[in-house]
């Protein structure tokens, strides 16, 4: 995935438009679109100053997932996981405590022996 993409899927994540982003970035609408599009790569300082507006790193913006082996969807879940309130969060953990539970039933989970003993799953 490249990075025009992932800011596309950023803008949409958080309902912003690229007007909003250029301005809270201090950008000209029309450099961001060019990094939106793939034309122009944005400077280091840019770089940062995107990935802190949406709380990501600068690996995430730039798909690079070497160090960490997490896939894009590994990240997105964390970033959006990071971007909730404490009461969101909980809720949200919850909620996958529910898949895995129906996948258990169907007999697809791949959740480990491990995790199930240290969150008192059996």
């Amino acid at each position: 995935m490249k990075l025009g993409d992932i800011l596309k899927e950023l803008l949409c994540l958080h309902d912003m438009t690229q007007k909003q982003l250029a301005e809270v970035l201090d950008l000209s609408p029309s450099a961001l679109g060019n990094y939106i599009q793939g034309s122009r790569e944005p400077d280091y300082g840019t770089l940062i100053r995107i990935a802190d507006y949406f709380h990501v790193t600068t690996d995430f913006l730039l798909n690079h997932t070497q160090r960490t082996n997490a896939s894009h969807e590994e990240e997105l879940l964390i970033h959006i996981f990071r971007s909730l309130t404490s009461e969101q969060r909980e809720f949200y953990l919850e909620q996958g405590q529910i898949f895995i539970r129906q996948n258990r039933k169907k007999g697809s989970s791949s959740f480990s022996p491990a995790l199930r003993k240290d969150k008192g799953v059996s």
